[in-house]
C-alpha cells in the first residue's frame, strides 16, 4: 500500500466501507422519507416536475453565491450558465404554462456554503400551490414533518443538545415580535409604509440593547446580526417554529401583506434552532421583481464585486403566472433531524469531495 493511500484511509472518506456502514442507517431513512414525501404530495394533487440545473441566471440574492461555467454554441461561441441555487424560477414558469400544483426533488448549488448544515450541492424540495394562500403552506409542513417523524420511528426531532416535537402544534411569531421578544428591538420602527428601512433607527435599537454595531454596517447587516445572534437561537424548540411576516426589504420574492405592507407573505420553518423552511406569497408584479433583483444585485456588486444576470423569461412568465405559494425546504436537513444524524453529509449518498481529500 503506497503512502498516499495509506494517508486517504486514515483520513476516512465517505467512500470506505466503515464509514459507510456507518451511514448507511442515515441513507436508508432517507430514501424511505422521500418516498413517504412523494407519496404525500401525489395524494394531494401534485405534479412532480424535474427542473434543469443550467440557467442563464442562478438566482438574484445578494447573498447567495452560485457556481458559473461556459457553455459553447453550435456556432462556437461561448456563453455564460450557472447552476441553479433554487428551481425557484424554472417552477414558476411551469405555474405560468398553466401548472396548478407543482412539488420538484431539485439538486441545487451553493458555493462558499459548507459546514454542518451546509453543503455545496444538496436537495432542495419545493412546491407551489396556484391560487391558495401561503398559510396552507404551512399547514403541508406540520403534515410533513409529521410523516419524517413517523416514518424515520421517531417521537421527536434533536440537534445540537435541543429536541423538538414534530407533531406539536406549530408556535407562529411574527419577526417584528421576536425581535421585540428576544432582543428587545423594535424592528418595524426602522420600517416605513413604502417599505423603505432606516439604518439610523435600527442602529439605534442595536446600540441601546448592547449589539455591536459598525459604520459600515447597512440596515440588512444589522438585520441580520440580531437574526443569528438573537433570534434563532430560541426558534423551534419543544415545538416547531413559523417565523412570519418578514420586512418586505427581506422578502424579495414575496408580495406585501394585505394588512401592513410593511411587511412580506414570507415565512421560515425552524426546529431544533435549524431553519428548514422558506415560504412566501408569491410576488406576481414583473416591474416591482425587476426593481427588487437589481437592488439585489447593487448590494452584491457593492459587497462582493460581481453581479448575476436576470433572467428575462422569468420576468416575462410572472406577466401571466397566477397568484400562487411556494416554499422551498432543505430536504437534507429535514433528514438529518428526523434520522438523528449530525451532519449534513451524513445524510448525502456521495458527498462532495473537499480540497486534499
Amino acid at each position: 500500500m503506497t503512502g498516499k493511500t495509506e494517508q486517504r484511509l486514515s483520513a476516512s472518506p465517505w467512500w470506505t466501507p466503515r464509514v459507510h456502514a456507518d451511514r448507511r442507517p442515515f441513507l436508508i431513512g432517507r430514501n424511505a422519507i422521500q418516498a413517504a414525501l412523494r407519496l404525500y404530495f401525489s395524494r394531494h394533487d401534485f405534479l412532480e416536475v424535474d427542473t434543469a440545473a443550467l440557467q442563464v441566471s442562478p438566482g438574484n440574492e445578494a447573498h447567495l453565491h452560485a457556481f458559473a461555467t461556459t457553455a459553447i454554441g453550435n456556432d462556437g461561441q461561448p456563453f455564460p450558465l450557472y447552476l441553479h441555487t433554487s428551481p425557484e424560477f424554472a417552477c414558476k414558469k411551469l405555474l405560468a404554462a398553466g401548472e396548478p400544483r407543482l412539488a420538484c426533488f431539485a439538486h441545487v448549488y451553493r458555493n462558499r456554503e459548507r459546514g454542518p448544515l451546509h453543503h455545496p450541492e444538496f436537495t432542495m424540495l419545493e412546491w407551489y400551490r396556484a391560487g391558495e394562500d401561503y398559510e396552507r403552506l404551512m399547514e403541508d409542513c406540520a403534515a410533513l414533518l409529521a410523516l419524517a417523524a413517523e416514518t424515520a420511528g421517531t417521537r421527536q426531532f434533536a440537534f445540537n443538545g435541543g429536541v423538538c416535537d414534530p407533531f406539536a402544534p406549530f408556535e407562529r411569531l411574527s419577526v417584528a415580535d421576536a425581535f421585540e421578544r428576544h432582543a428587545g428591538i423594535d424592528l418595524l420602527g426602522s420600517t416605513s409604509a413604502n417599505g423603505e428601512t432606516d439604518r439610523d433607527h435600527l442602529a439605534a435599537e442595536l446600540r441601546r440593547t448592547g449589539i455591536r454595531v459598525a459604520d459600515d454596517d447597512t440596515w440588512a447587516d444589522l438585520f441580520s446580526r440580531v437574526i443569528v445572534e438573537k433570534v434563532e437561537l430560541h426558534l423551534g424548540f419543544e415545538r416547531p417554529t413559523i417565523l412570519d411576516r418578514y420586512p418586505v426589504a427581506e422578502a424579495a420574492l414575496a408580495r406585501p401583506a394585505v394588512d401592513d405592507p410593511r411587511v412580506a407573505e414570507r415565512f421560515e420553518l425552524y426546529a431544533c434552532g435549524v431553519e428548514l423552511a422558506n415560504g412566501f406569497g408569491e410576488l406576481t408584479d414583473p416591474q416591482e421583481q425587476r426593481r427588487r433583483f437589481l437592488m439585489e444585485m447593487a448590494e452584491k456588486q457593492r459587497v462582493y464585486g460581481e453581479t448575476y444576470p436576470l433572467d428575462e423569461d422569468f420576468l416575462a412568465a410572472l406577466e401571466i403566472m397566477p397568484q400562487a405559494s411556494g416554499i422551498a425546504l432543505g430536504f437534507d436537513r429535514l433528514v438529518l433531524l428526523a434520522t438523528g444524524a449530525q451532519r449534513i453529509d451524513q445524510v448525502l449518498w456521495t458527498p462532495v469531495a473537499e480540497p486534499n481529500s
